[in-house]
């Protein structure tokens, strides 16, 4: 179904919104991270490693959308706060695994209750059905847009519910 023309995309307001809905859930999952010495990016990192069990560099990529010299500058500072190690793989010398040192666990383990509260304060103002409206509308838009991110964690978290 094709519901913008160039006639009624002059302003790309859609595009707008969701850009800065994700620049906004950043700016304010950065405040609530201060006290624990992390930014909203090494956040995602950290969450993705605890929750997801992803263990290269690759991946992390792939589930972020960032480059590999990004990526590498990321792990890089996670590693100088001591809360990953990045460690060669036995059986291919090429390869990188991530873990996170007992630091790192620690801080993973605080990281729901942060985000979570971030997100409350976000989605504050809206009632608890629009809430639930938007999630399902944001997933039939990331599904049908063939999301492999979006896709894996419905998988993870219906294999989660069984």
């Amino acid at each position: 179904m094709k519901h913008f023309t160039p006639e009624n995309y002059d302003s790309g307001l859609m595009g707008l919104l969701i850009g800065r809905m994700n620049a906004v859930k950043d700016r304010l999952l950065d405040k609530y991270l201060v006290p624990h010495g992390v930014t909203s990016s090494q956040f995602k990192v950290l969450i993705i490693v605890a929750q997801f069990g992803t263990d290269t560099p690759a991946d992390l990529c792939r589930h972020l959308s960032l480059d590999s010299g990004s990526m590498t500058r990321m792990l890089d500072r996670l590693e100088q706060k001591e809360l990953i190690v990045r460690s060669r793989s036995d059986i291919d010398r090429r390869q990188v695994h991530l873990s996170l040192t007992e630091e790192g666990q620690k801080l993973s383990d605080k990281l729901p209750e942060v985000g979570a509260a971030a997100m409350n304060d976000l989605f504050a103002c809206i009632e608890p059905s629009e809430l639930v409206l938007l999630e399902s509308i944001l997933k039939k838009v990331l599904v049908a847009a063939d999301d492999q991110t979006t896709i894996a964690r419905l998988n993870f978290v219906q294999a989660d519910a069984q």
